[in-house]
């Protein structure tokens, strides 16, 4: 029994309290990392989406509206190219990735949080790691058409996926969270 305050609890209580608050600091820090330091903009929807369907149709609905704010610097088919590159990096394999250990450490934890909470929170105009540069001349049909595809081609997808390059091995269902919940971030940013 530990003595607390002055009041008497069970070990194992303190325990879970103790391991929860470490895993949300963690968590917390790592999204941190992982985020931009906590960036804000100034469009914030916040959007959630349970599958990759549902973003899909939030893109089409984006693509067929005027947009009247964005909290991006990139135009609304550079988002769509760099969503559509991440789904395709994870089953062709990131151009560069973050070492074993931070996967499996601030990687890892910051996916378990942001799947947890159901958002994602990230520096929504930081390129994937080694990816080609996005280029402004790309047009919104051009760019739907890249993201209905890599979104078609990730749910027939039936090979082993590719290790993220931040959040290490994902299973099929845990990499379709990380996509919705990434699309949704940057999504979020842009008001119609």
């Amino acid at each position: 029994v530990l003595r607390t305050s002055g009041m008497d609890m069970p070990a194992r209580v303190s325990r879970r309290i103790f391991i929860k608050a470490a895993i949300g600091a963690t968590a917390a820090s790592s999204s941190l990392m992982l985020s931009g330091c906590g960036e804000h903009y100034a469009v914030d929807r916040k959007l959630e989406f349970a599958s990759l369907s549902a973003a899909l149709a939030e893109a089409e609905k984006l693509a067929s509206s005027a947009i009247t704010e964005s909290g991006s610097l990139w135009t609304l088919p550079q988002t769509l190219v760099h969503c559509a590159q991440s789904i395709e990096y994870s089953m062709s394999g990131f151009p560069q990735m973050k070492s074993e250990l931070f996967q499996d450490t601030a990687g890892a934890a910051a996916f378990s949080f942001f799947a947890w909470r159901g958002r994602m929170s990230h520096d929504l105009t930081e390129a994937i790691p080694g990816a080609p540069p996005l280029t402004p001349e790309t047009g919104i049909a051009q760019a739907m058409t890249r993201l209905r595809n890599s979104i078609a081609n990730f749910e027939l997808w039936r090979e082993p996926l590719q290790p993220h390059f931040a959040y290490g091995q994902l299973d099929k269902p845990d990499y379709e969270i990380a996509h919705a919940m990434h699309l949704a971030n940057h999504f979020s940013a842009i008001a119609v």
